[in-house]
């Protein structure tokens, strides 16, 4: 459907990527990944037409319908959410519209024989279309996408603009999914989805027929719905045959063997040039020296591919804490509406923090996790009952909200001396180094920086600081799958307790302990890791 051939682009002088091939062949999933700023989201740009290669071809098959979900949304407003929705797909708001002005015309009075035949050649040709393209069943299929996005049937009539940020994304993924292309582009989807719509789409993306080529920072999402990986990293792309999984272990084996062949050829080349610098002033050996200059001339020479930085989060000796950190006693909370009405969000939870305990909270969205760790970390007062902190415990709280707390003019490297003003500048520069901002990228100020870099600095001094209890919401959102990886290792090795909600299935099962459940006012506990807990709501056969 797609081949990509020898492009080069370049972004501001320098070569984003050079000489880059692949192909997207029908009904191919494909997943495209590689380090921020690399240039993902621009080859999305280049099969969509907004940019030119500056060398090499992008060759499209003719009549190929192509849909392209960005993280850009466009400005939404005077319409429901479903006719939002509906109104996606250009070609049947068009065509309804025509079918529409032919049954006006066709009830008017005084319309003549042969006229009336035209309108019903031309609303025969225009209706076959309507119905070929699905036009009266897409009503029903935006509602069934709207509802599985976690947007409900109550909701559907709501004006778009009364939605937030993070719900009109959910209707602008559902605008391009109810095209149902030849080929989908898809920038980040699963960005501010919960766990529940994140499996819905995964299993909405097994079924379509269509290929898609898209980038996504849930390596468990990738692995369940790609089947080959394009990396685009340090100005190469390569292509692999598998899921993420796959790539990973390819990509480590590419690496050693390119590092051994490097090894060997430098090897071979030293001594080469060891024996020409000794013999080069002797007559009797002018030949030899000549044929091994010319030898070395002709050698293709192997590149040590850069590897990315290994980097690991030196943490902070923290105090050991009792083994009782926090102690819920009938607890529970409600809010109070404007109109004066109770909305209870949990209640009835008496149970028991233990140390080193790490805990996931998980639950549908809208059922109370980022409340319920509120409450524990004392942002919100409880309604009933308590939660009792242990005496000698310190807790360290991430939350969506704390990315606002930051000073938005200061730079990266004020901002975390700010709030760690013990530390020399070089120990701090060190401390953001492994969290990925090095050089001059630590004088940049904080309302230039993206949600995932925010992310960075806040757990940046959060796990500097010596605290023995770690209260975490969403700390995953926004970070992509390096700044995951090393973010999961830092709290393997971290010796005090934790309790997050995370969307990132690969992460909790890899970390937790411990499950507590928020589900229809109540909390349960389960005492098993992750997977434990999946194993309990899989339903009985």
């Amino acid at each position: 459907m797609i081949s990509v051939s020898n492009v080069t682009k370049f972004m501001g002088g320098v070569p984003l990527f050079t000489d880059a091939c692949f192909q997207i062949y029908e009904g191919e999933k494909i997943g495209l990944v590689g380090p921020n700023g690399t240039g993902k989201t621009t080859f999305f740009r280049l099969i969509t037409g907004d940019l030119k290669p500056d060398e090499g071809s992008i060759i499209i098959q003719n009549n190929i319908k192509i849909a392209y979900f960005s993280q850009s949304v466009d400005e939404m407003a005077g319409r429901t959410a479903l006719e939002e929705v509906i109104a996606g797909n250009e070609r049947l708001c068009v065509l309804s519209h025509k079918m529409h002005e032919y049954h006006k015309k066709l009830s008017e009075p005084d319309l003549g024989p042969d006229e009336m035949t035209k309108i019903l050649e031309k609303m025969g040709d225009d209706q076959g279309e309507y119905e070929a393209l699905g036009g009266y069943e897409i009503e029903t299929n935006a509602q069934e996408i709207l509802t599985g996005l976690g947007i409900f049937p109550e909701d559907h009539d709501k004006p778009v603009e009364y939605f937030s940020g993070g719900w009109k994304m959910r209707i602008a993924l559902a605008k391009v999914l109810i095209l149902n292309p030849d080929l989908i582009l898809m920038d980040e989807p699963t960005n501010y989805l919960d766990m529940e719509t994140i499996i819905w789409l995964e299993e909405w993306l097994l079924k379509f027929k269509g290929a898609f080529l898209l980038t996504t920072h849930d390596r468990e999402f990738m692995n369940r719905v790609v089947k080959k990986i394009v990396e685009v990293s340090h100005g190469k792309v390569i292509t692999f045959s598998g899921d993420y999984d796959y790539y990973e272990r390819e990509k480590a084996i590419l690496l050693r063997n390119n590092e051994a062949e490097f090894t060997r050829q430098q090897s071979m080349l030293k001594k080469e040039e060891e024996f020409i610098a000794r013999f080069k002033a002797r007559a009797s050996h002018a030949a030899q020296v000549q044929s091994r200059v010319k030898k070395i001339d002709k050698i293709e020479k192997v590149e040590l591919v850069p590897e990315d930085y290994e980097i690991k989060i030196e943490l902070t000796e923290i105090p050991r804490g009792g083994n009782d950190v926090i102690a819920f006693k009938n607890l529970g909370k409600s809010w109070t509406n404007q109109d004066g009405t109770v909305k209870p969000v949990f209640s009835g939870l008496t149970a028991m923090v233990e140390r080193q305990n790490k805990i996931a909270v998980v639950g549908v969205n809208g059922a109370g996790k980022s409340t319920f760790l509120k409450v524990i970390s004392h942002q919100t007062p409880a309604t009933e009952g308590e939660a009792v902190i242990g005496p000698s415990i310190s807790i360290g709280y991430f939350g969506q909200f704390t990315l606002e707390q930051l000073n938005a003019d200061a730079t990266i490297l004020e901002e975390v001396q700010s709030k760690l003003p013990q530390l020399q500048e070089q120990t701090v520069r060190n401390l953001l180094a492994s969290f990925l901002f090095r050089g001059d990228e630590v004088y940049k100020k904080v309302k230039y920086l993206s949600g995932g870099e925010k992310a960075r600095v806040i757990l940046s001094y959060l796990l500097s600081t010596p605290h023995n209890c770690l209260i975490l919401d969403e700390p995953t959102n926004h970070l992509d799958i390096k700044s995951r990886v090393i973010l999961l290792d830092a709290l393997k090795r971290y010796e005090g307790t934790i309790l997050l909600v995370s969307h990132d299935r690969y992460f909790l099962k890899e970390l937790i302990t411990r499950v507590f459940e928020v589900d229809h006012g109540k909390i349960t506990v389960y005492e098993g890791n992750y997977q434990y807990y999946l194993d309990c709501k899989k339903p009985l056969k």
